[in-house]
């Protein structure tokens, strides 16, 4: 497994990661300590959870299965505060009291005594930016958390805190976590550019397109049962299933049989590609999963190749 310095950090995690927002709906207690020690065991460290997701569950399996597996000293924990997590006005945001708040809670369902990347979920146009910097600076200095990041954020507003961090001598941020993917590359113009400057890496998450790019979705068929469209239909998965994405998804799957790989392995492995990127993010709901995910890592792109897959997308 290949490691890579998290943005301008020191610290090294795993080109991919484990996305767990399907913690809870998918894995239960037991399938999760199999997930989790699975991806340890293959050498990949970087665990992303959210407190939102399944309320709290999903940082309560991770943290129970790290304790069973006596694995916190090989886990870099990543999570996430900041999407409302009760009707509470003050549950939500990033404000100083929804930080501190939040962390304390995670700590304890994480049942950990540090957080190793604390991510702001989405931006928050009610709370200043300079208040959001010194709640996350009071926590790293407090030992409760080891590096920061954000989520969601715009180029401006990446640019912002930065700015905003080093004027005031604060931790800055270490990483930004955008959707990125072979059929959504809409960071590429500002986003990239804009990290890349600052020294933050990037944590692309839905690689796969919530699944869409592993090819199984077809055109006039139903969707298959056991998969994430299949079973939690909506619109965050829903919003790929156009005439352009089908046919897409069609030009890269015959791209990917000609280079003899299925098209998820080109997918991650695209992604991995690229210079910005630090860590990829790509759920598992079975250990099958993981060891694919793991073997798409091994798939190192060429720069023709890789240049090839975007011409390929775009048509």
């Amino acid at each position: 497994m290949d490691y890579r310095r998290l943005g301008n950090s020191g610290l090294q995690v795993s080109v991919i990661g484990l996305g767990t927002n399907t913690i809870g709906p998918d894995l239960d207690e037991a399938k999760t300590e199999q997930v989790i020690g699975r991806f340890l065991d293959l050498g990949m460290n970087f665990i992303d959870t959210a407190d939102t997701y399944s309320r709290g569950t999903s940082e309560s399996h991770i943290g129970k299965a790290i304790v069973s597996l006596k694995a916190r000293s090989k886990a870099i924990i990543a999570t996430k505060c900041g999407i409302p997590m009760s009707d509470d006005l003050n549950d939500r945001g990033a404000s100083r009291q929804h930080i501190v708040d939040s962390v304390h809670k995670s700590l304890t369902r994480l049942q950990t005594g540090h957080i190793d990347l604390l991510q702001i979920h989405r931006p928050d146009a009610e709370t200043p930016i300079d208040e959001t910097l010194r709640a996350l600076d009071d926590v790293v200095r407090a030992g409760k958390v080891r590096y920061i990041g954000c989520s969601n954020y715009a180029a401006w507003q990446l640019v912002e805190a930065m700015q905003t961090a080093r004027a005031s001598h604060l931790t800055p941020y270490v990483s930004l976590q955008p959707e990125y993917n072979l059929l959504n590359r809409g960071i590429e113009a500002e986003i990239i550019p804009a990290a890349q400057r600052y020294g933050v890496g990037l944590i692309p998450y839905s690689p796969l397109a919530a699944g869409f790019l592993t090819g199984k979705y077809k055109q006039g068929q139903d969707r298959p049962a056991d998969a994430r469209g299949g079973k939690r239909p909506g619109p965050f998965f829903d919003r790929w299933l156009t005439e352009r994405n089908y046919a897409a998804v069609g030009r890269l799957q015959a791209y990917a049989d000609e280079l003899a790989h299925p098209l998820s392995e080109l997918a991650i492995a695209w992604l991995i590609a690229q210079p910005a990127v630090s860590v990829v993010i790509v759920g598992a709901s079975r250990v099958e999963q993981i060891d694919a995910n793991a073997k798409a890592a091994e798939w190192k792109l060429s720069a023709d190749e890789v240049k090839r897959a975007v011409e390929v997308a775009v048509g």
